[in-house]
């Protein structure tokens, strides 16, 4: 570890408020936690039983509810019981699990942030801008935190999960920790609704190549977001190469973590995480970015800010849109090219 960077990390640890602030995270995430640890298996769901669910979604939630598809209601509903893993859980369990989920939602303002992105991409003299100042100052903040490109979706993988690319080395060193939290759940959310039939959890890779200095209330939250709002969503997340910043992350964050989303973490250095790109991308090694030694051009479609130019009349400048078109491309291949998710599965 070089001095720099030692000096970063104990600036970010010797703030009053981080200590405290960890042990409420802790608290926080115990409590949206079950005992649903390490229980496996699946149980026939039946239409009527998720009709039920779909129904008492649309009417506690009737501007969000289908933001969770048939798919992951089923993921959620047909795991064993954890209290006795011979039964499925009960309907009122998955309920709850659910609610739990789209609370969440609500207290987060999630439904709200595509139409931010829309108020951030027009005209600052819209009727819409000029009645609601404090909605289009938080728009034009989200706007600033997608502008680096720092984080976006591109490509699949073999079995159908969208591929969220993080670029450490575009994040700002001081950031708007709300807004890079919209942003993150924004750009969630847009991967979500782009997955193919039958797919419910996506991969994250991550080019940790000089990323900034460590910034513990934005990773809280991020780790909090992720286990309260987006549960078992995760499929994997590979980070590399791996410095002593990245460390630092790590151990600020695993102890927070629940034991089944640490296992979801690989720290790689650069051979192995190429091994492991060229295993899981749609298309192997080609899919590989440049940026992490292959030969696929981001850029192309995600610039730095500097080359990017407005997307609309207003302040955005990365191009949102165009990557929910471009995911929604790239999911058809992938479906003529495996098929639906159980068609693959069975290859």
């Amino acid at each position: 570890m070089s001095k720099d960077e030692e000096t970063l990390i104990k600036d970010a640890l010797s703030k009053e408020d981080v200590v405290e602030e960890v042990k409420e995270a802790k608290s926080e995430i115990d409590a949206a936690e079950d005992d649903d640890e390490g229980v496996t298996g699946d149980f026939e769901v039946t239409k009527e039983e998720m009709s039920i669910i779909r129904a008492e979604l649309a009417c506690e939630f009737p501007e969000d509810y289908t933001y969770l598809s048939d798919a992951y209601v089923k993921s959620v509903a047909s795991k064993p019981y954890s209290k006795d893993p011979s039964i499925r859980r009960p309907i009122e369990y998955t309920m709850e699990k659910l609610t739990h989920v789209m609370e969440w939602r609500e207290e987060a303002g999630a439904p709200e942030m595509e139409s931010l992105v829309r108020l951030a991409n027009g005209s600052e003299y819209s009727d819409e801008a000029k009645e609601n100042p404090e909605r289009l100052v938080k728009a034009k903040a989200l706007a600033v935190s997608l502008n680096n490109a720092s984080i976006y979706w591109h490509g699949f993988t073999k079995e159908g999960k969208p591929v969220l690319w993080i670029r450490c080395g575009r994040k700002p060193w001081y950031p708007n920790v709300d807004a890079e939290v919209n942003a993150l759940i924004l750009i969630a959310d847009a991967g979500i609704k782009c997955m193919p039939e039958g797919v419910t959890d996506f991969v994250v890779i991550s080019d940790s190549n000089s990323p900034p200095p460590p910034v513990p209330s934005f990773l809280i939250n991020v780790l909090k977001a992720l286990v309260r709002g987006y549960p078992d969503r995760l499929n994997m997340l590979l980070s590399a190469p791996v410095g002593s910043i990245i460390q630092f992350v790590m151990n600020l964050l695993m102890p927070l973590m629940p034991g089944r989303l640490a296992g979801k973490f690989l720290l790689k250095d650069m051979d192995n995480a190429t091994a492991i790109m060229k295993e899981l991308l749609m298309n192997g090694e080609e899919d590989i970015p440049t940026f992490l030694g292959g030969t696929a051009d981001h850029d192309e479609f995600y610039p730095e800010e500097y080359y990017s130019k407005n997307q609309g009349e207003g302040s955005l400048k990365f191009d949102y849109f165009g990557m929910i078109e471009r995911l929604k491309e790239n999911a058809k291949l992938w479906e003529e090219k495996f098929g639906k998710k159980e068609e693959a599965s069975e290859e």
